[in-house]
């Protein structure tokens, strides 16, 4: 009856159902009780009808705090298949389930395993996922569906979920379709009425449409009141519909009435379980027949051992109006009946307890503890922080809440960590110093006050004075971070370095490696680089080490150590799911492969990092990420597309001042100019690297560009400006062995004053591993020699550049060698793009990975998607490329790199 009126939308859900094979998802929103699960069900007949198989499930409000609840009801008829996933999929998916003790899986590895779960069945039938109530699912199975939901564009699977108005979930923001569900139009409301309550008074019926305004559920449930002259017309309308269902309840048997109440309780559909606590709370043996009343009546529906409400307001109205003492008695009443499920029964004891009690407190703590390491983090912080509030002491209180603040932290919810920190109210240094490294956590401090690093480093010294030291260690390294994001002033950075010294914690420890090189590039170098050059031999073991070394290597100029290391990081943590660390890996792998020449690496990764960024919620990353594209694209001489980029990433990064972002915005710029032949643009967006008081302005990575600043500047004729830049940044490399700052700088040397003996010091210096950095060299000692008339000479020069910059795929460098060949007497055949160049970065990654032998498979596990994706891709990839099998794509590949 509530699909009256529902034309439109049902047309086109069963257009989605019954089309082609790559199908998508839809988000129907829409308040309380507007027909989304009536629309849903006739969805799921027609989808039948259409031989897909369909998978539900529920979200509860009662089940919020049982991790994976949601997805344990929606794979239970396909729980077979979950033994042939691959081993960390399987591994982490049985986990999550509570099927298998194991590791504390990531949300996004149990995500994997779900979508290839998924994909495998499928593969034999098109499915329909169906999400009812989506805002009421534990929050770990709405992470795991709004991942699916971001990868089924190319599998025979539909996804149709359905949300309050109002309400929040991950499922928003997921891709799919939205489809607002309105209220009724005039015609249709009546209609429905009228086939419900066909002898209604006239002046009873005209009051019921105004009333409930085109409202499906009121129009179904209003005319019983109606008829008992309940119509308060001071009640809102869902406090009017539960006062309905409260009405219809007052009215069955009283056995009737307590085993609804606890049936409400209760978090699941099992009759049984009603029933035995409904038995114990009566003290008599229930049966099932005492709820038939509740069935004639429409509240309920039983089948197969289950009970379901027929709508959820039902469960709020039936609590709303039962008195505490019968609420705690039928929580009480479950605590029996579930004894041998330990997480629930703890939930009803808290549920029953009105005040401090830290037996409760101790077993919902266990409770966390379980939930953690089955990956439910949002379910940990509720037990928690349950926990907490029957905490008899203060200081066991403050532990709790601050343990489900560090879990929110890890998650990324940073709303609910400062409320946790905040509610905390911690009184002594210990518990002090740990919140306030739990607030620094987010954002690597990009919107606070850059004071706030000084206020870390006397943290960080108080906590190591109480003999904390890896507690202090871990607060330098928030604080370092904040270095590279902010600019504190020297002070902050020397109060950090003054800290990390007094520890007494290895010098080669990689935390202080990392630490200082954040803290202090130059001062420090040497140092580091000496560490970094030891450290490297051990990469593989612990890959979130591997990752910030990786870092700590960017900073110090060692792209060449740096794309190592990152590289070495990634692998790891796409094995342990760790999507919220693996874009930051993958940034700096990019950031540092394109200052090296190796576009063909550099842009799979960029893309990649800038897609998880996004993904997991990192702003300033995904702005850092999108930057490096900006430049790849401005080097690839794609300029149109590399200013779009460059004006995104800008977008993100210039409103909370992160430098790093605005620094490589200015140079894909600086690029872009340079290629269209706008030097004294190009001089400006690099002049803004190097002032202190430009957002723009970098500590260390001001010091990476010179060779594009000379370019910038000679064509501009502003030696002279030029010159001024290059005194300032001497004593920095003379004070530490950058690579990249003094292969700048041997350039500069060499254009600003040309001679055989400087060009020739500056290809005589080690470059292995730099490929561009020896092209441009190449490219301006040719250039002199042929304006010097030396024009045979120039020629070996030229060419090599030219060669150079067509295998690295940086068109407009490629160009500029080409006119200087053109007037060194040489011609140059026109380069059309190679095969790589034909592919989006994704694609790219993608191909590569097949070149390697990895199967669709392998691929998918590696990337995060499903493998049948990952064949679509490749079924794209093969024409554009003009190959027809693996082995043909690897040798292309091969002799492209070649």
């Amino acid at each position: 009856m509530a699909l009256r009126g529902r034309d439109t939308e049902l047309k086109e859900l069963r257009e989605l159902v019954d089309g082609p094979e790559d199908r998508g998802g839809v988000l129907i929103r829409g308040e309380a009780g507007i027909g989304k699960s009536a629309l849903v069900a006739e969805t799921a007949a027609a989808a039948s009808v259409a031989g897909l198989r369909v998978l539900r499930t529920t979200g509860a409000e009662a089940e919020q705090n049982l991790a994976y609840a949601g997805l344990h009801q929606l794979l239970y008829p396909v729980r077979a298949g979950v033994a042939e996933l691959p081993a960390p999929q399987r591994d982490a998916l049985r986990t999550a389930l509570g099927l298998a003790a194991g590791d504390e899986p990531s949300v996004f590895l149990v995500g994997l395993a779900v979508l290839t779960l998924l994909a495998e069945e499928a593969a034999a039938k098109p499915l329909l996922l169906v999400a009812e109530d989506v805002h009421w699912l534990d929050r770990a199975s709405a992470d795991v569906l709004a991942f699916v939901a971001r990868r089924i564009e190319n599998e025979p699977i539909v996804l149709v979920a359905t949300l309050r108005d109002d309400a929040e979930s991950p499922l928003f923001d997921a891709g799919l379709a939205p489809m607002a569900l309105d209220r009724l139009p005039a015609d249709a409301a009546a209609e429905l009425l009228d086939s419900v309550a066909p002898r209604l008074a006239p002046a009873v019926r005209t009051r019921l449409l105004a009333e409930a305004a085109g409202h499906p559920l009121a129009l179904v449930e209003l005319p019983a009141v109606a008829d008992l002259g309940g119509l308060d017309p001071v009640l809102p309308l869902t406090e009017r519909l539960e006062r309905t269902f409260t009405a219809r309840v007052a009215a069955l048997p009283e056995v009737t009435r307590t085993a609804l109440l606890v049936a409400a309780l209760n978090e699941t559909t099992s009759l049984a379980e009603t029933l035995t606590a409904t038995g114990a709370l009566l003290r008599m043996s229930a049966e099932p027949e005492i709820l038939a009343p509740a069935a004639e009546a429409r509240l309920i529906d039983l089948s197969a051992g289950t009970l379901t409400f027929r709508h959820p307001l039902m469960r709020s109205a039936i609590p709303a109006s039962a008195t505490p003492l019968d609420r705690r008695n039928a929580h009480l009443a479950l605590v029996h009946a579930l004894r041998d499920q330990p997480d629930r029964r703890a939930w009803h004891q808290a549920a029953a307890t009105a005040g401090p009690d830290e037996t409760v407190a101790a077993e919902l703590e266990r409770t966390a503890e379980r939930a953690r390491f089955r990956g439910g983090a949002a379910a940990a912080i509720a037990a928690l922080e349950q926990a907490a509030r029957l905490s008899p002491d203060a200081g066991c209180r403050a532990d709790r809440l601050l343990r489900a603040a560090g879990l929110a932290v890890d998650s990324g919810r940073r709303e609910t960590a400062e409320r946790l920190v905040h509610a905390a109210k911690p009184a002594d240094a210990r518990r002090r110093a740990t919140a306030s490294r739990l607030l620094s956590e987010f954002e690597d401090g990009v919107r606070e006050d850059p004071a706030r690093v000084a206020e870390l480093a006397e943290t960080a010294r108080s906590v190591a004075a109480d003999g904390q030291h890896d507690a202090a260690m871990r607060i330098l390294w928030s604080a370092a971070m904040r270095c590279f994001w902010t600019e504190p002033g020297a002070a902050a950075r020397q109060a950090l370095l003054d800290v990390t010294d007094r520890l007494p914690i290895p010098d080669d420890d990689p935390r202080v490696v990392a630490v200082t090189a954040y803290v202090a590039p130059f001062e420090r170098g040497r140092a580091v680089l000496e560490k970094l050059r030891e450290l490297v031999a051990r990469t593989g073991a612990d890959p979130e080490v591997d990752r910030y070394l990786g870092s700590a290597a960017l900073q110090v100029g060692a792209f060449d150590l740096a794309a190592r290391f990152s590289a070495a990081a990634a692998p790891g943590l796409r094995a342990q799911g760790r999507l919220g660390l693996l874009p930051r890996a993958l940034t700096v792998q990019a950031w540092s492969r394109v200052r090296l020449g190796d576009l063909t690496g550099a842009a799979p990764a960029a893309a990649e990092a800038a897609r998880f960024a996004q993904e997991t919620g990192q702003p300033f990353m995904h702005g850092l990420a999108t930057a490096v594209q900006a430049e790849i694209a401005a080097l690839r001489g794609e300029h149109k597309q590399a200013k779009s980029l460059a004006d995104a990433a800008e977008r993100l990064g210039l409103a909370a001042g992160a430098r790093p972002v605005l620094a490589t915005v200015q140079l894909a710029r600086a690029l872009t100019n340079l290629g269209e032949g706008r030097f004294d643009d190009a001089f400006a967006d690099l002049r803004r690297l190097l002032d202190p008081a430009d957002p723009a302005y970098q500590l260390a990575l001001r010091a990476y560009c010179v060779a594009e600043l000379t370019e910038a500047a000679v064509r501009a004729g502003r030696t002279d400006a030029l010159r001024d830049v290059l005194a300032e940044l001497e004593p920095l490399a003379a004070k530490a062995p950058s690579p990249a700052l003094h292969i700048g700088l041997r350039y500069a040397r060499a254009v600003l004053d040309p001679s055989d003996e400087l060009f020739g010091e500056a290809l005589r210096a080690d470059l292995t591993g730099w490929p561009a950095e020896r092209g441009r060299v190449h490219l301006a000692f040719g250039e002199w020699l042929r304006r010097q008339r030396r024009v045979v000479e120039s020629r070996t020069h030229l060419r090599t550049a030219r060669e150079t910059f067509d295998a690295l795929g940086m068109a407009a460098w490629a160009e500029r060698a080409r006119r200087e060949l053109r007037g060194a007497g040489e011609s140059s055949p026109n380069r059309g793009p190679d095969a790589r160049e034909k592919l989006t970065p994704h694609e790219l990654g993608i191909a590569q990975l097949a070149a390697e032998g990895l199967t669709n498979r392998e691929i998918g596990q590696r990337l995060y998607l499903s493998h049948r994706t990952v064949g679509t891709h490749l079924h794209r990839i093969f024409p554009k490329l003009g190959v027809s099998s693996r082995a043909d794509l690897a040798g292309m590949l091969k002799t492209l790199e070649g």
